[in-house]
C-alpha cells in the first residue's frame, strides 16, 4: 500500500468564491508535492451550512474537479451539497485522479442538542449508508468531524464506532474532514483539543488504520479545534500541522515519514 496524502487546513466561510481560492491554493501545494490525494475540511467548498448557494457551489465544484483532473490529483473534498434526491448532505466527495466521481460519505453522527427534540444540523442533513472507496488501489473510508469522536456534548446519537466499522469493511486509510466549533477559551484548549486529539490516536490504534485529518482554521487568529495531520495505526502522529491559520501537510502512507 502506498498513498501520498496532502491535507489542507483551510479557512472555511460561507463565501464560495473565497473557499474556492483556498482549495486552489491547496491543489497547488498537492501538485507541487506530488500528492495522490487532497483532503479538505468539512464544508470547505460550500461553507458549513445547509443553506447553501447551490448554483455557486455547483459551479465551484466543476472548477475544482476539472482542475484536479487536469493535474492528476484525487480528491476527498468536504462540502455540503444537494443531491438528485433533493436532500442536503454534509459530505466528503471522492474523485479519482482521472476525475471519476466515486461517491460520497455523508456525516452520520450529525450534531444536535441534547433536548428531547434535538435541534441543530441533525434536522437539516440526510444520511446515507456507510461505504468505502478505492483510490489508487487503496481502500479508503471517510468520516466527518463528530463521526469519529462522538462528542457527548454535540450529538444525541449513540457512538456507533464508525472508525471500527470502516476498518471491518476493509478500509486501510480513513480521511477525516473537520469543522469544529471553538472560541479560544481555556476550556477549548484544556478539554476540547485533548479530547479530539486523543480520540484520533485511540481510534486509529484500536482499529489499526491510518487516519488523515484536517480542520477548518476560520477564524484564522483562533487555534483549531483539533489537530490536522496523519495518525499511524499505532496511534502515533506521523505528521502534524501548526494549530493556527492556513496550513498544509503531505505524507506518504506506506513509506518512511517525511
Amino acid at each position: 500500500m502506498k498513498l501520498r496524502i496532502a491535507g489542507a487546513q483551510l479557512p472555511v466561510t460561507r463565501d464560495v468564491d473565497e473557499n474556492l481560492k483556498g482549495i486552489f491554493r491547496a491543489l497547488d501545494f498537492a501538485v507541487c508535492e506530488g500528492a495522490d490525494l487532497l483532503l479538505t475540511p468539512e464544508g470547505s467548498l460550500s461553507g458549513y451550512t445547509h443553506e447553501i448557494d447551490l448554483d455557486a457551489t455547483q459551479g465551484a465544484l466543476m472548477q475544482v474537479t476539472d482542475r484536479a483532473k487536469s493535474e492528476g490529483v484525487a480528491l476527498a473534498l468536504g462540502t455540503c451539497f444537494v443531491e438528485e434526491d433533493g436532500k442536503c448532505y454534509n459530505q466528503i466527495r471522492f474523485y479519482e485522479k482521472d476525475g471519476e466521481f466515486l461517491g460520497f460519505h455523508s456525516k452520520t453522527l450529525t450534531c444536535g442538542s441534547m433536548t428531547d427534540s434535538p435541534r441543530g444540523e441533525i434536522n437539516h442533513y440526510a444520511v446515507k449508508k456507510l461505504e468505502t472507496f478505492q483510490i489508487q488501489g487503496v481502500k479508503v473510508g471517510g468520516l466527518i468531524c463528530n463521526d469519529l469522536w462522538a462528542n457527548p456534548g454535540c450529538t444525541p446519537i449513540p457512538d456507533s464506532h464508525l472508525t471500527h466499522q470502516l476498518a471491518n469493511m476493509g478500509a486501510e486509510v480513513i480521511v477525516h474532514a473537520v469543522n469544529g466549533g471553538r472560541n479560544g477559551s481555556a476550556f477549548a484548549k484544556e478539554v476540547v483539543w485533548p479530547f479530539h486529539q486523543s480520540n484520533l490516536q485511540l481510534r486509529a490504534r484500536a482499529s489499526k488504520v491510518w487516519i488523515a485529518t484536517v480542520d477548518s482554521c476560520y477564524p484564522r487568529n483562533i487555534p483549531c479545534s483539533a489537530p490536522s495531520g496523519v495518525v499511524d495505526p499505532g496511534g502515533q502522529w506521523a505528521v502534524v500541522a501548526e494549530s493556527i491559520s492556513e496550513q498544509f501537510y503531505v505524507y506518504t502512507i506506506g513509506c518512511e515519514g517525511e
